[in-house]
């Protein structure tokens, strides 16, 4: 059976409020600048106090307040601030936006996830927290047993239920009082589950569920089973050294050996020489996982001045030999940290380097668009961690896992020497979506995926038959029509300023258009070529 690596998306979204003025072509001047911690630490600060006057200025009824999450800063000063909402003090679901500010702070426009009003029908639950909570339980539990698709192994118990907090709903259809609550259980694979589960105050209905386990991956030396001979940042202690990382905020990798739960513990050694490239050696799947987090920290800091998975300096953890036989790996932002499995047999460890970029892009994801993981917004979702998964893998340009347009193809899931997707032309894997339709957002997001997917690899490359490091690649488009590719590193530039600066939780391809339209005019311009083949990449993939 196919194995995709899936994810778990937190609420968050945008559409641009009616009459507000579209912000202007920037040209270099909207490439993002790394911002100290301490810089950006008083930008957030700013922000919060400035939130009570903006949500006044965005006509904001007083039950509403804003609550900042992030700040982005452009070369020429402009600020672009992404707000959570709360009404009467409860979290809003789908209530988030993106106010984007000139220099001197004055409003310039506004994404926001719903136009319509926030306010509920009535801030009045008929259901208590207990009845909610056995409501959720009971959704997740008629789940037990069996799969969601062919690609999500089946829930095998329902082992804890969090007590459900009120929010109001508003991500999907009429706002209205909900509970959200926490639904933990395993999974058929081992993967361990945590559903959040959104549920109607009033009736109970189950509004949304979403799975919040997000799977798929001193100068020292080491070994690494995919990575192959690498160098590491490790700790001295004076006796030995840790396999752990100061320069990069912090990160560590541990053994769980063989459990499925737990802090696992961190990595030793005497001579600062880790792994052999067996796997028989516990080490070398270490290396892998300590390369490719501080390959994916390096990609972000490097290629877009973001300093970690949060932005905020600190570095996430990785655990390796999770389990038994476990064939899979796993992003969670609950213990903000990386999970790998060893595979069949425990023989075929999942810490290549792609899966590691990719899961863990989840996580940026998360912190940024928070794009929902349904529908097509859920394609997007896991388009984005496949495209900065495979930024990662062309920036470290190791001998060993050269850069492409494949998503794990080392790891062997298929077990026929296949790659789990393909970019160029996404329905080579026999599920995924090459173009738009109306009913793509009805499929398995790992196969929804395949138009952002096949519209990067279009706008990095173009159309038509090419080798890359390699790898020969034949790229089609709806039409028919050649389409020329603006080169890689200017693609993921477009891709990542719009979802860190115009996407929101329920940005649909429609709008994920939009967005890197946006991105690109800021970027290089409204007349650009690089404007132009944005919009000829999506023609490509039948987005108009």
């Amino acid at each position: 059976m196919k194995r995709k690596l899936a994810l778990g998306a937190v609420l968050s979204t945008s559409a641009l409020l009616a009459g507000a003025i579209q912000v202007s072509a920037g040209l270099a001047q909207a490439s993002p600048t790394p911002v100290p911690a301490q810089q950006r630490a008083t930008l957030l600060a700013q922000a919060g106090s400035d939130a009570p006057v903006t949500a006044r200025a965005l006509g904001l009824g007083n039950a509403e307040k804003l609550v900042v999450k992030d700040v982005v800063t452009d070369a020429d000063g402009s600020r672009h601030v992404r707000y959570e909402r709360t009404y009467n003090g409860l979290p809003v679901l789908g209530g988030d936006l993106i106010v984007h500010q000139d220099g001197k702070g004055a409003m310039k426009s506004v994404d926001k996830a719903v136009q319509h009003s926030i306010a509920p029908a009535s801030l009045s639950p008929k259901l208590s927290a207990g009845q909610a909570a056995a409501q959720a339980t009971g959704a997740v539990s008629a789940t037990v047993g069996i799969a969601k698709d062919s690609d999500e192994p089946a829930l095998t118990s329902v082992d804890r239920t969090g007590t459900p907090r009120l929010v109001v709903w508003a991500a999907s259809g009429t706002p209205r009082l909900a509970y959200e609550t926490l639904v933990e259980g395993m999974r058929a694979d081992g993967t361990p589950s945590s559903q959040r589960v959104v549920t109607d105050a009033a009736t109970g209905e189950v509004l949304s569920t979403h799975e919040g386990i997000q799977t798929a991956n001193a100068a020292g030396t080491g070994k690494g089973v995919f990575v192959g001979s690498v160098p590491l940042t490790t700790n001295s202690t004076g006796t030995g050294y840790e396999l752990k990382d100061a320069t990069r905020g912090g990160q560590y990798t541990v053994t769980l050996s063989n459990k499925t739960g737990g802090n696992g513990t961190l990595y030793t050694d005497a001579d600062n020489a880790w792994g052999d490239g067996t796997v028989s050696n516990g080490q070398s799947a270490a290396v892998d996982a300590q390369y490719g987090a501080a390959a994916t920290w390096d990609f972000y800091k490097n290629v877009f001045g973001r300093s970690g998975i949060r932005n905020d300096g600190v570095g996430a953890y990785s655990r390796v030999h999770y389990g038994r036989n476990y064939v899979n790996a796993f992003w969670s932002d609950s213990c903000f940290c990386m999970t790998y499995g060893d595979g069949a047999s425990n023989t075929h460890p999942l810490t290549e380097l792609d899966v590691s970029g990719h899961e863990m892009s989840h996580g940026v994801t998360a912190n940024t668009a928070g794009l929902n993981y349904s529908g097509e917004s859920g394609g997007l979702n896991e388009a984005t961690s496949d495209i900065f998964g495979t930024g990662v893998e062309f920036n470290a340009n190791l001998s060993a896992d050269k850069g492409d347009y494949l998503i794990g193809e080392l790891i062997n899931l298929n077990g026929n020497g296949t790659p789990l997707r393909y970019m160029d032309k996404p329905s080579k894997d026999g599920s995924s979506a090459d173009y738009w339709s109306s009913g793509v957002g009805s499929l398995n997001v790992h196969y929804s995926s395949g138009v952002a997917n096949h519209f990067f690899y279009l706008l990095s490359e173009g159309s038509g038959a090419k080798t890359v490091n390699g790898v020969a690649y034949d790229s089609p488009t709806y039409t028919g029509t050649a389409v020329t590719g603006i080169g890689r590193d200017k693609a993921l530039q477009v891709w990542y300023r719009a979802l860190t600066v115009y996407m929101t939780s329920t940005t649909d391809y429609k709008g994920a258009r939009t967005a890197t339209l946006k991105a690109a005019g800021d970027l290089y311009g409204a007349t650009s070529a690089e404007y132009q083949a944005v919009a000829a990449a999506w023609s490509g993939v039948n987005v108009n």
